[in-house]
């Protein structure tokens, strides 16, 4: 795992400059766009444990992780258990269907944000079901679409991810389809107008929506990382997901 010194960048100062920019992008943002303020999960993919608990006591709760090996060891880590008992990971990365067991058995897991087929939908459900005590909450997942329709990206296509979140809302009762997300293609030049993935995106929500009669905030959506999360927002983001910019901070010299 990489380590870093921690006086090299500053944790609160990164996370504290990206919630000032979240604050100041909804202020600008359309007023059609009808979304509720965005949560911010912080990707802690590579970062040490350190720059975890420095976020997590200057009030961040939501970490993200792109590896099950890393989630495992982070989630576990006896300096995170002690020092931030409201901790929230969200497993942001594929996910192996013969890794499923380890993730959900791993403590405050807030939700896999992977979720793109009907098989590994299934065994969430199934392997969820055994793991977890009776009154058991449902496991909160996010459909992946590979909106930029890349071979080496994860995710079900656009068209048909209405189908699969009514597959699992209708079949799956352990699982609590909360919305979408996509990665995108990286180094989109916004010079060219918005975002294809983002606006793609959009429309599979509208979608999701209307053939399901849900209001508009009550389907998230995942999209936007360090680089164009501000534009994400713009265009009706409700998550997302932030690394460089929180964990690679560096203040400037006076």
């Amino acid at each position: 795992m990489l380590r870093r010194t921690m006086a090299e960048f500053d944790v609160k100062a990164g996370l504290q400059h990206v919630l000032k920019q979240i604050e100041a992008t909804l202020l600008n943002r359309p007023k059609e766009i009808n979304a509720p303020k965005p949560l911010l999960v912080a990707v802690s993919k590579t970062k040490p444990v350190e720059y975890i608990i420095e976020a997590y006591n200057a009030g961040q709760r939501h970490f993200g992780e792109n590896y099950v090996q890393e989630l495992e060891e982070k989630s576990q880590h006896p300096d995170i258990l002690a020092q931030c008992p409201e901790i929230k990971w969200h497993l942001i990365g594929h996910l192996q269907s013969n890794k499923i067991n380890k993730v959900l058995k791993l403590p405050n897991l807030h939700m896999i944000q992977t979720v793109d087929s009907e098989k590994l939908a299934n065994s969430l459900d199934s392997a969820w079901s055994k793991l977890q005590p009776e009154p058991k909450e449902p496991l909160r997942i996010l459909i992946q679409i590979n909106t930029s329709a890349e071979d080496v990206k994860s995710g079900i296509d656009a068209e048909a991810a209405p189908s699969l979140y009514q597959y699992i809302r209708t079949n799956l009762k352990n699982l609590q389809a909360v919305g979408i997300m996509t990665i995108g293609a990286y180094g989109f030049d916004y010079s060219n107008g918005p975002n294809p993935d983002f606006i793609s995106l959009m429309k599979v929500h509208g979608s999701i929506c209307q053939a399901n009669d849900l209001s508009a905030e009550s389907v998230a959506v995942s999209m936007g990382m360090s680089n164009d999360y501000d534009r994400a927002i713009e265009m009706g983001s409700t998550i997302v997901r932030v690394g460089t910019a929180i964990f690679g901070y560096r203040a400037a010299k006076a």
